[in-house]
């Protein structure tokens, strides 16, 4: 018997609501046990994609961009409480809404376009977990990507057995991904001064821009915004406004936490980037293989091994939750469902394909990153519509000030990428 089927089984036997029984548990039992969405959603925000642009923007530009990443971490905290909002207050995640509210060629469009996202997500993160691999055992990067996909598989099993199980693995190796940067924060020590700068907002030049862009496209995910719907609106049985409200203060700490704890570790790897490489005179180690190396010669074996074990840990778990995403995405926008195998198997093509023609890892990385960052607005402004409105919401409907955040957020990202669009092309 699952958690959720225990919980449901007591609720019957003393007449109660669900919530109810969990509450009379006692509040601190309670609480870990509401714990868990969001830290399955935050660990797309530290994905090898962040690896890439971290470290690129602390080894060229030293700590300025450290703005950029904790600007990047408070959009992603109110994009995924708007998506956990909707998922609590309507019982169904975003695509499933837009395609209830929306013509079928819009929905099929926004599949396609996620489908897309998906791909270059999973590029970053089987890239990611083979380099992992590669580092720490030596394995060729293309027999890498392919054991990563069993290492995948293996996670998504949790999932058949019980959803928390799932969540507790997720949330196990997110923790093993702060450990190991802790060490490394701690091992090499950060200037204090310069990160106070770095948190001064400024950037220098057309590059420093483009490199911003693929930090906002590697923090704020497109595919955990629509997750998140999904993972808090059948997670506890609810029934009235009140129970709604409380499940939704549960979540708010729930955010908080597992998103801080992506902002801290976003936050150290581009701190111990910018002290060990742009301030050593090393700009020029901006790809993952040179930073694994420089960390070793520099900071000793030990930080060159956390620093492997950490990207590994980051490229397995970011996998699993992608496929899970990806099948949230399909279901809600075309009611296709595909076994989670066949899913995995498609979007892994283009990630494998990558590996095997020799392509180089930190480039595509850092690449697939602003690819992400173009999916936002197709994500974020049905997100901001939806929660807007009452009839979709009722009185849980964002309030002005949140509203107004949120389509300047949106903005600032679509702005962000015509500036990239236009570069790209040269004009």
């Amino acid at each position: 018997m699952t958690p959720a089927e225990a919980l449901a089984k007591e609720a019957r036997e003393k007449g109660v609501t669900p919530l109810q029984a969990l509450m009379e548990r006692g509040r601190a039992r309670a609480t870990l046990t509401m714990l868990g969405p969001s830290f399955v959603a935050a660990i797309a925000y530290v994905d090898p994609g962040n690896f890439a642009t971290n470290i690129a923007g602390g080894a060229r530009y030293g700590y300025m961009l450290l703005w950029v990443v904790l600007a990047a971490n408070l959009v992603a905290m109110l994009i995924q409480y708007l998506s956990a909002k909707l998922g609590i207050a309507t019982d169904r995640d975003l695509p499933e809404l837009f395609r209830a509210r929306h013509a079928r060629w819009a929905s099929t469009g926004m599949w396609l376009q996620a489908e897309v996202v998906a791909m270059a997500t999973d590029i970053a993160e089987f890239i990611g977990a083979a380099l992992g691999l590669n580092l720490l055992f030596h394995v060729p990067l293309l027999p890498a990507g392919a054991i990563t996909g069993v290492i995948a598989f293996a996670l998504l099993g949790l999932e058949q057995v019980g959803f928390r199980q799932f969540e507790l693995a997720i949330t196990g190796l997110l923790g093993v991904i702060f450990l190991g940067f802790l060490y490394e924060l701690l091992r090499i020590g950060p200037s204090t001064s310069g990160m106070a700068h770095g948190l001064v907002p400024h950037l220098d030049g057309p590059d420093s821009v483009y490199l911003a862009v693929g930090i906002i496209g590697a923090t704020v995910m497109p595919h955990a915004v629509y997750l998140h719907s999904a993972l808090t609106s059948k997670r506890m049985p609810m029934q009235g406004i009140a129970e709604r409200r409380r499940v939704l203060r549960f979540e708010r700490l729930d955010i908080v936490l597992a998103l801080g704890l992506a902002g801290a570790i976003n936050m150290a790897m581009l701190a111990v980037a910018a002290k060990l490489f742009f301030h050593k005179g090393l700009p020029g180690v901006d790809t993952i293989q040179g930073a694994h190396h420089e960390l070793g010669r520099i900071a000793g074996g030990g930080a060159a091994l956390v620093f492997a074990v950490a990207l590994l840990a980051s490229g397995v778990s970011s996998s699993s939750v992608g496929t899970y995403a990806g099948q949230v995405v399909m279901a809600g926008f075309v009611n296709l469902r595909l076994p989670l195998v066949l899913r995995r198997l498609v979007t892994m093509a283009p990630a494998l394909i990558v590996l095997g023609v020799g392509a180089s890892p930190t480039s595509a990385l850092v690449l697939s990153q602003v690819v992400l960052s173009f999916g936002i607005p197709f994500a974020l402004v049905p997100l901001v519509r939806m929660t807007s409105s009452r009839d979709v919401m009722g009185v849980l409907v964002n309030r002005r000030l949140t509203t107004a955040a949120a389509w300047a957020v949106a903005a600032l990202i679509v702005a962000l990428n015509v500036f990239l669009l236009l570069r790209q092309a040269g004009v």
